[in-house]
């Protein structure tokens, strides 16, 4: 049995521990569930174990909008208070309070 708790929840703000950008969490998987191919490309000195949970991002950086997938391992909160800018997050999310995005609809 998996026995894995995310850290961080649905709309929260976040920045990667190591590559400068952010982004809103609005998917969440236990362990590792994207491709093998996906896995090896990232250098192997900076490969995180697939044991963690692994979150889906609409992230942002200076230059671009996009969808990110971050290892637990490589997140941390983000307390500037700044909301994200990426298009889509209207979609998922009602407005920016408080350092996180409230969910539009509700989970089973």
């Amino acid at each position: 049995m998996l026995k894995t708790r995310a850290k961080y929840h649905l709309g929260q703000v976040v920045r990667h521990r190591k590559h400068p950008f952010r982004g809103v969490i609005f998917d969440v998987d236990p362990e590792f569930a994207n491709t093998e191919e996906w896995y090896q490309a990232i250098p192997e000195e900076a490969r995180p174990a697939k044991e963690q949970p692994f979150y889906h991002l609409l992230a942002e950086n200076d230059q671009s909008y996009y969808v990110a997938y971050v290892s637990e391992q490589n997140l941390i909160a983000d307390y500037s208070g700044e909301p994200v800018g990426h298009p889509d997050i209207s979609d998922m999310f009602g407005p920016f309070h408080d350092g996180s995005y409230p969910l539009h609809f509700h989970l089973n």
